[in-house]
């Protein structure tokens, strides 16, 4: 198994977009092939993925948003599957 390695501000890939689908009542991450369903958790990382904040950024807002401390771990696992999947650049 490879490591990569995060971008310093990770953005969505252009072959994908983020909106919230009322149908299913989920934040969603539409591509032409397809839809994958996002968790509350992996919508909120990912809503902030605009290629200007940091990964640390993401972690202390989402920290400060939700009263959360030490999900950075959790963060950056989801931001590296998604690297993985090509849903971050």
């Amino acid at each position: 198994m490879t490591s990569t390695t995060l971008p310093d501000q990770p953005k969505l890939s252009r072959k994908f977009r983020l909106q919230f689908e009322p149908a299913q009542d989920r934040w969603v991450l539409l591509y032409p092939e397809g839809m994958v369903q996002l968790n509350p958790s992996a919508a909120e990382i990912l809503k902030r993925c605009d290629g200007e904040r940091s990964v640390d950024a993401i972690v202390g807002e989402l920290e400060a948003t939700f009263n959360a401390q030490g999900i950075g771990p959790e963060v950056k696992s989801l931001l590296e599957e998604g690297q993985r999947r090509g849903w971050i650049e």
